[in-house]
């Protein structure tokens, strides 16, 4: 796995500049570049609906590895999720810092707190 994330983080630094850290983290933005310069064509190709079937496989393979996996499973299912995420925001031509920011930026979108104060019951 220490060769992935190494490979991950120079492909990062050769197209977006993007230093390594000691904690080795990247911005969302950063990721999000990653990700659509990896896989853009075939992507959209595929489209939003294909690109979400995909997500949804990956979803699925999450829960069983929160269910049954071993740690390390469960850590590659979430990269997975989160790049397939990332795709289609990408085909939808989603910015996902923006987006974040503009629903979570100033706090709960529920109650506005930084620390949310909804009733349990309530989704926020």
């Amino acid at each position: 796995m220490g060769v992935v994330v190494n490979h991950f983080f120079s492909l990062i630094s050769e197209k977006q500049a993007v230093k390594k850290s000691t904690s080795e983290s990247v911005s969302l933005a950063d990721f999000q570049n990653l990700i659509r310069d990896m896989y853009y064509e075939k992507d959209a190709r595929r489209g939003v609906d294909g690109t979400f079937m995909w997500l949804m496989e990956e979803i699925g393979e999450l829960a069983a590895a929160l269910r049954d996996g071993s740690h390390e499973e469960r850590t590659e299912e979430f990269a997975d999720v989160l790049a397939w995420l990332t795709t289609i925001a990408n085909v939808a031509d989603v910015d996902l810092t923006q987006a974040v920011i503009g629903k979570y930026g100033a706090g709960c979108p529920g109650c506005g707190q930084l620390a949310c104060t909804c009733p349990n019951e309530e989704k926020p």
